[in-house]
């Protein structure tokens, strides 16, 4: 016959795994941040509709804006909700843009949704820009668009009004 255990039975048991050795980590890419352990990736921070904020904002994590902000924004991922508006530059690694920009927006990934408006230079390495979104100004493409060298504004395309004739 055979006998079988119980769960409330002392006894040897190993439900522990056993340690890995000779693992390495290798450090993400990081755009400007400094390394950091990787942590898992929490919650993106909520600006709701009815805040207004006058400043700069700075984080190295996720940020979801519905309100208005009149100043900088630099994250890991920004996502500007339907009913937001940006006055300042944006630098993040990966931008969504459902509302309204007036500024600069640097991004590794940029990605214009069809309800998006927006006023000013995108400098990016990829981007998509869905029908409908709207969009004045000049995009530039780079393969570290977030580098801290600034980019100078690219300037108008010439017309045949800039030359004197006569």
């Amino acid at each position: 016959m055979f006998s079988k255990t119980r769960v409330t039975e002392p006894g040897p048991r190993n439900t522990a795994p056993a340690p890995e050795e000779n693992v390495t980590q290798t450090a993400p890419e990081t755009h400007g941040y400094d390394a950091a352990p990787q942590r898992n990736r929490a919650a993106p921070s909520v600006l709701s509709a009815d805040l207004t904020i006058k400043g700069d904002l700075s984080t190295e994590g996720d940020v979801q804006i519905e309100g208005q902000i009149e100043g900088d924004i630099r994250a890991r991922q920004l996502t500007i909700g339907q009913s937001a508006t940006v006055r300042g530059e944006v630098l993040a690694d990966e931008v969504i843009v459902n509302g309204r920009v007036i500024g600069r927006l640097r991004g590794v990934k940029v990605r214009l949704s069809s309800t998006a408006k927006v006023e000013g230079d995108i400098i990016h390495k990829t981007i998509a820009i869905e029908s409908g979104a709207h969009f004045e100004g000049s995009v530039q493409r780079q393969d570290d668009p977030l580098a801290t060298g600034g980019t100078k504004k690219l300037a108008p395309p010439a017309t045949d009004f800039d030359s004197k004739s006569e």
